[in-house]
C-alpha cells in the first residue's frame, strides 16, 4: 500500500525541464485543474514522467486536462499521438517497461476497448512474467461516465470490467483534492493504474488544493461523513448525490455514514465492513448497470463476511441494464438523490 504522505519522486538523470517550484494554491480549483496541477508537479520533479495521447499536446486534451503542459515541458515529454488507441496502449507499456513513467490518456471511456489487449495481456503480467525483473509503472487516464450529453461511446461506466483484472489498480477520485493526491500516488506506483476521471464533475465545484506534492494513499476508502444508522457506499460522480441524500436523511432523523471507495481494486473492504458492523444497513450507489456492476462485488463480500452484522438486505441504486440513453433520458438513467433516499428508507424499514 502506498504511504499516506509519499515523498515526491526523485528526479531522473538529466536536467529537469522546469524548476520544481509549486504553483500558487490560494485560489480554489476544479477537479480538472487539480489533475493538470498534479501532472505538472510530477513532470517538474521527475524527468521520467511523460504524457501521451490524442490531442494532449497542442490542444491540451479534449477536456483541457493537459493544457499548457507541452508549452512548459516540450513535445518530447508531452506527445500527440495518432488517433489509434491500440498504439497508444502499446507505446505506454513499452515506455514503462524501459524505465519511464508514462501517463496516457484515453479520450473517453468508450474508447478503452482497443487498449484492453495491451493492458490485460502485457501491462498487468509484466511483473509476474519476468519474476519481478520488470514492472510497468504506467497510468491510463480515462474521462469516465455520463451526464454531459455526449453521444454513444462517450458516456460509459465500465469500471467493473477492469476490477476483474489481477495486477491492475483501478482508481476514481470524486473531488479536486482527491484527484490531485490520488493521481500523484498513481504515477508513483510501480504497477499499472487505470485512473477514471468522472467528467460530469470536472468543473462542477472548486476547493483549495495545496500544490505540495503530497500523495494520498491508494487502496483505502475515505469516510466522508460519519453516521450511526446506515452506510452509504459510492464512488466517482455519485458521491455528490449520495452526500445530498445523507443530508435529506438527516432532516428525517436518519444518520447516514458516507464512504467514497476511491480505489476500487484492490478494495479496502475493512472500512466498509467496520461501518456496516456499526450501522447494520448498507446502500451501494453506482452509475454502471446493475448486473455485475462493482456494487455486486461489495454486496457479495458483505454477504460472505458481514452477514451477521446486517439488519436488512443490502440495497443497490445503480444505472439500468441498458446502454446509457442519449440526451433526454440521460439524467433519468443516473442514480438520483430521490432514489438513494428511497433505498435507504427501505433498508431502515426492513429491520
Amino acid at each position: 500500500m502506498s504511504a499516506a504522505k509519499a515523498a515526491p519522486a526523485k528526479k531522473a538523470s538529466g536536467k529537469a525541464t522546469e524548476a520544481a517550484t509549486p504553483a500558487k494554491t490560494d485560489t480554489p480549483i476544479t477537479l480538472i485543474e487539480a489533475i493538470t496541477q498534479a501532472l505538472a508537479w510530477e513532470m517538474r520533479n521527475d524527468d521520467s514522467v511523460v504524457v501521451l495521447g490524442e490531442d494532449v499536446g497542442v490542444n491540451g486534451g479534449v477536456f483541457r486536462a493537459t493544457a499548457g503542459l507541452q508549452q512548459r515541458f516540450g513535445d518530447e515529454r508531452v506527445l500527440d499521438t495518432p488517433l489509434d488507441e491500440t498504439t497508444i496502449a502499446g507505446l505506454t507499456v513499452g515506455m514503462a517497461a524501459q524505465g519511464m513513467k508514462p501517463v496516457a490518456e484515453a479520450q473517453f471511456d468508450g474508447f478503452m476497448y482497443p487498449m484492453v489487449d495491451h493492458i490485460v495481456c502485457h501491462a498487468v503480467r509484466l511483473r509476474t512474467r519476468t519474476r519481478g525483473r520488470l514492472h510497468c509503472p504506467m497510468v491510463l487516464r480515462v474521462p469516465w461516465g455520463g451526464g454531459i450529453r455526449a453521444p454513444e461511446h462517450h458516456s460509459e461506466a465500465n469500471e467493473a470490467i477492469f476490477t476483474n483484472v489481477p495486477g491492475l489498480r483501478v482508481v476514481m477520485p470524486s473531488s479536486p483534492a482527491r484527484a490531485y493526491g490520488l493521481l500523484l500516488a498513481a504515477i508513483r506506483d510501480p504497477d499499472p493504474v487505470i485512473y477514471f476521471e468522472p467528467k460530469r464533475i470536472y468543473r462542477q465545484y472548486k476547493e483549495l488544493v495545496p500544490d505540495d506534492g503530497e500523495a494520498l494513499p491508494l487502496d483505502v476508502c475515505y469516510v466522508l461523513r460519519d453516521g450511526d444508522d446506515i452506510t452509504l457506499v459510492t464512488w466517482g460522480a455519485q458521491v455528490k448525490e449520495t452526500l445530498e441524500a445523507a443530508d435529506r436523511l438527516a432532516d428525517e432523523g436518519i444518520s447516514a455514514e458516507v464512504i467514497d471507495v476511491a480505489t476500487l481494486r484492490p478494495l479496502d473492504f475493512d472500512t466498509i465492513a467496520e461501518s456496516v458492523a456499526r450501522t447494520g444497513r448498507c446502500v451501494i450507489v453506482h452509475e454502471a448497470p446493475k448486473t455485475a456492476g462493482f456494487g455486486a462485488e461489495i454486496a457479495a463480500r458483505l454477504a460472505e463476511e458481514s452477514m451477521y452484522d446486517l439488519l436488512a438486505p443490502v440495497e443497490r441504486v445503480t444505472g439500468y441494464d441498458t446502454h446509457i440513453p442519449l440526451f433526454r433520458l440521460e439524467m433519468k438513467y443516473l442514480p438520483s438523490v430521490d432514489r438513494v433516499v428511497a433505498a435507504a428508507k427501505r433498508a431502515m424499514a426492513a429491520g
